[in-house]
């Protein structure tokens, strides 16, 4: 009895990918067929559209949506952020945090089986590659056992050759969302001895995804990804999770046709764990390796099907759905998150309104006092520095406007500022004496383009003050 227990519970005690040599042992999954796994598919589809085809959706010339680091750019659904913008980003990455663990708390980690790109290129595209060429996981087994023969080669040439392009695909398009689809094309197209550094992106992106996908797979899930890490915080006996219901399927015990069974429903089929892509036996409870594919409902309802047993002995639930026959509810901890993030959302949703197209910095000239000038005027040296965000270039000019005789004179050449661009600036402010009442008077400066004001900036003008 002991040494059962001990066998029950030794899945605690190691990763189903690795043996007790410490060696990598390879996951043959079978194929998944059902109506969660058809669901999938055609999310995946969805997702596999937008990620290959919204790098080519261009918006007045620009990238619908552009990641690029290099030049601290970035293009979300056709509106530019700069790094003057990235408090913006550090809240929406905040968001997304909260969003996740709110998530997690209640669905558990649906989001790795469903919607993780990750998940979605092995299962759907490199996986099936797999099951075309070499067959299901018998015969993936007989071949890597079979002689190295024409065959085997045959077999082994083309999968690889699969892996390779479609791994170059994910690359250029990977790289596509970093430096833009124009400067993609340039590297592809001119000589690389003009793109040697864009050239060795895309053979070092082509080579990971190689590797990951051809060899390292759901090591990525287990080692590398902190999320699966995560659920030993976030999920609680109210979380949803694929789940094996233990209360009806104990005692398991093997189907005999026109048997009266006594026990619990499970047959002991173990198809469960030969679909499963990590390797785990869900029966044993949620584990760390799980990522929620549902690869093992559709597996266990066609199997209680098949011997006339009600279906979803396998399914999302909670452990308190299990055990306690209780639905889901809506817990302090949930409730708390959910305050949580409504907060952070509302206040994103403020910094995106009020944000503006161009931003203006002005600065007294540090070191300057007062000028005193003809005519009863003082004037000061000041700096500014224009940012444009916008997709057309701008002319700028500058008026003081809470003192109707202030004047500004631009030091140099008129302001203009390029299209998504940055310039900086000179220029002196005139005031007459009679309207300085104190050593620092409040200045409006209103920055203009064609007549129209487009940003104010409040700044501080040194003068005498009268005796």
């Amino acid at each position: 009895m002991k040494e059962e227990q001990n066998r029950a519970e030794s899945f605690r005690d190691h990763i189903a990918t690795i043996d007790a040599e410490g060696k990598r042992k390879w996951i043959y999954p079978y194929k998944p067929a059902g109506r969660l796994f058809n669901l999938r598919k055609l999310l995946s589809y969805f997702y596999l559209v937008v990620f290959f085809g919204l790098p080519f959706i261009k918006v007045q010339g620009e990238p619908l949506f552009l990641i690029n680091i290099l030049e601290r750019k970035f293009i979300l659904f056709g509106v530019i952020f700069w790094p003057q913008d990235f408090y913006i980003f550090g809240i929406g990455m905040l968001i997304f945090i909260v969003f996740i663990a709110l998530f997690t708390v209640i669905f558990g980690r649906v989001f790795c089986g469903w919607a993780c790109p990750q998940t979605i290129f092995l299962e759907m595209l490199f996986r099936r590659i797999e099951f075309w060429i070499d067959g299901d996981a018998p015969h993936q087994k007989a071949l890597k056992n079979a002689p190295l023969d024409q065959s085997k080669i045959r077999k082994r040439v083309l999968k690889y050759s699969l892996f390779f392009i479609l791994s170059f695909l994910i690359a250029n398009t990977f790289l596509s969302y970093i430096i833009g689809v124009d400067e993609l094309f340039k590297i592809i197209t001119e000589p690389i001895s003009e793109h040697t550094g864009g050239f060795m992106a895309i053979l070092i992106f082509t080579g990971v995804f190689f590797f990951v996908y051809s060899w390292f797979r759901e090591q990525v899930c287990l080692i590398v990804c902190p999320y699966g890490r995560m659920q030993g915080v976030l999920l609680d006996k109210d979380s949803i999770v694929v789940a094996y219901d233990y209360v009806r399927g104990e005692e398991r015990h093997k189907f005999k046709k026109n048997e009266v069974r006594t026990g619990g429903d499970c047959i002991d089929c173990n198809l469960c764990v030969k679909v499963c892509p990590t390797g785990i036996d869900i029966r044993n409870g949620t584990q760390l390796e799980c990522v929620n594919c549902t690869a093992c409902i559709d597996a266990c309802d066609h199997m209680m099907e098949s011997v006339n047993l009600p279906k979803g002995l396998i399914r999302f639930d909670s452990e308190n759905g299990i055990k306690n026959k209780v639905k889901l509810t809506f817990t302090n901890r949930m409730k708390a998150y959910t305050a949580v993030l409504l907060i952070l959302i509302g206040f994103e949703s403020f910094l995106l309104i009020s944000r503006t197209d161009y931003d203006a910095t002005v600065i007294r000239a540090k070191g300057m006092l007062y000028q005193e000038q003809p005519n009863d005027q003082v004037s000061n040296l000041y700096t500014i520095k224009l940012v444009n965000k916008t997709r057309k270039d701008l002319p700028v000019t500058i008026r003081v406007d809470n003192f109707p005789h202030a004047s500004v004179e631009i030091v140099g050449k008129a302001l203009s500022v390029k299209k998504e661009g940055v310039t900086q600036g000179t220029f002196f402010v005139y005031l007459d004496k009679k309207d300085i009442e104190t050593r620092k008077t409040k200045i409006k400066l209103g920055i203009y383009s064609d007549g129209k004001l487009i940003k104010t900036v409040t700044t501080s003008f040194l003068g005498p003050t009268s005796d």
